[in-house]
């Protein structure tokens, strides 16, 4: 029983490192750094860099600088773009590292299947924040923002030290995900062809242009 608690335990480590990655890097670097330099966890031999001072006060300084991005509608999702590029590579290495010494095989395994939790996960917060910032307000990303900061720190939290209530979710997160990220994108695509037309000139549903010195009368003979 204890082994299996053991196996359980690395899994949803491994996959709460991919998962936490993919919506917020340095938060869950940060977090897991934390724990293991105040001796709350034991982290794992290839995780234990993370309690490194200097790798803690990068992670913190890049952690405030996404914290302000991160909330500033367009900005926002001009970061997504650019951490396309970093959060995806940085979760699998963090996956691999999570399985501890172990097979190279087992390490690889757990790359691949933590880059592509991450990079679901990291697609679904990009598209649902291009659909938020087409909202003229702020207030519904700052609430986005905040409650994935929240997410993190929670979603960690229980993969450390609930580590099979965090897989159950983690099923239910990846089946509601797997449904959401069509219509999301479907979503997004939508915005981008509107935002192509008002550059173009174009804006939808635009009225009929009547001709120099035409009447709406005109317009309608002629379309006869």
């Amino acid at each position: 029983m204890n082994e299996l608690h053991q196996v359980v335990s690395i899994i949803a480590l491994t996959m709460g490192v991919a998962w936490a990655s993919g919506i917020n890097l340095y938060a869950a670097i940060l977090v897991l750094g934390l724990l293991g330099a105040g001796d709350y966890m034991t982290l794992p031999p290839g995780l234990e860099i993370l309690t490194n001072p200097l790798v803690l006060v990068a992670a913190g300084f890049m952690y405030l600088v996404e914290f302000f991005a991160d909330k500033t509608p367009g900005v926002d999702s001009s970061w997504d773009a650019l951490h396309t590029f970093i959060r995806i590579p940085a979760a699998a290495a963090l996956a691999a590292a999570a399985v501890g010494d172990v097979h190279p095989a087992v390490s690889l395994a757990a790359a691949l299947v933590g880059g592509g939790l991450a990079t679901g996960v990291h697609l679904t917060k990009a598209g649902s924040r291009i659909l938020i910032n087409a909202s003229p307000e702020p207030f519904s990303n700052w609430a986005a923002s905040l409650s994935e900061d929240v997410a993190v720190v929670a979603g960690l939290w229980a993969a450390l030290y609930h580590p099979w209530l965090f897989l159950v979710l983690l099923i239910i997160f990846i089946a509601l995900m797997a449904w959401l990220l069509p219509k999301i994108w479907k979503g997004v695509r939508i915005v981008f062809q509107s935002l192509v037309e008002v550059f173009r000139g174009k804006p939808r549903n635009s009225p009929p242009q009547l001709p120099p010195g035409g009447s709406t009368g005109e317009l309608q003979g002629r379309g006869r």
